[in-house]
């Protein structure tokens, strides 16, 4: 890898300006499963292409592209963050796939739940069942880049909350009373939302929080990724599999008779489904 002559500043898509790091974009290539060769080639092109108020989303462009030539399943890992985003405009897909995300994990999950509470009915996105853990969790997804959940989510999110727990107590029945309230964003959470969230104690799931354990971390390691990441089927068919409750790369595997119903030809339905395979490490 060449060494950097210039240092150069980035602008992200929330506006803020920032150094460019080799170091983070070495990272994210490298979670794609690129190998360090192929790697440190797409660096050492990107830094070529790097000038003075570049935005993020070219450098992810151009990243993309090259990935993208080496091996497509290389460019649909990299897109993950994107593809959640892809996963709107309304909310609700998002909340199906939290639930998958939990489903898979070994809960019993609902979504569009009406809860009662002490003062008035709630409806929760996602309620999680399993070993004792009673989660109501609240998924907060925004369709834009760089918005950030600030403090006024978890403060109302935690009111909801209380409100649920305290009509179970009242009751004494364990059974309708949540012991773990949610907060889940496909963005990042401010440093006053994460403190207080923290203090109140709420569990906060975001795109980078908490270090080890976040949404992009828990993906990888499960390999449940979104039908959006996929760069072989059109926002169209995306839209069209996203109406059918088809959320995850592993329900297509499951669920691939829906191809058919788009008109897809047999030739491409294989590059899909292998596409997809690959991705959710199922074996076909």
């Amino acid at each position: 890898m060449k060494e950097s002559p210039q240092k150069f500043d980035v602008v992200k898509s929330s506006g803020e300006v920032v150094r460019f790091s080799v170091e983070k974009l070495k990272r994210s290539l490298l979670r794609s499963g690129a190998d360090d060769k192929a790697v440190e080639h797409i660096i050492d092109i990107v830094r070529d292409e790097l000038y003075q108020g570049i935005s993020t989303k070219e450098i992810y462009n151009r990243a993309f592209a090259l990935l993208k030539k080496k091996k497509s399943v290389y460019a649909s890992k990299y897109k993950l963050k994107k593809a959640i985003y892809e996963l709107g405009p309304t909310g609700f897909p998002f909340e199906k796939f939290i639930a998958a995300l939990l489903f898979y994990s070994g809960y019993e999950t609902k979504t569009g739940q009406i809860l009662q509470g002490r003062c008035v009915d709630h409806e929760v996105d996602v309620v999680a069942l399993k070993n004792g853990q009673h989660i109501v969790a609240e998924c907060k997804f925004h369709s834009e880049e760089g918005r950030n959940c600030n403090v006024k989510v978890p403060l109302y999110i935690h009111s909801r909350y209380r409100d649920i727990v305290a009509y179970g107590t009242e009751l004494k029945n364990t059974e309708i009373t949540p012991n773990e309230g949610w907060v889940v964003t496909n963005t990042r959470f401010t440093k006053d939302a994460i403190e207080y969230g923290t203090c109140a104690g709420l569990v906060l799931l975001s795109w980078d929080y908490p270090k080890g354990d976040s949404l992009k971390e828990r993906i990888d390691r499960l390999g449940l990724y979104p039908i959006t990441v996929s760069t072989l089927l059109s926002s169209r068919e995306k839209q069209f599999l996203l109406s059918r409750d088809v959320v995850l790369c592993r329900e297509l595997v499951n669920d691939a008779f829906y191809l058919d119903h788009l008109g897809i030809s047999n030739g491409r339905k294989i590059k899909i489904l292998a596409e997809v395979s690959s991705l959710c490490k199922v074996t076909l």
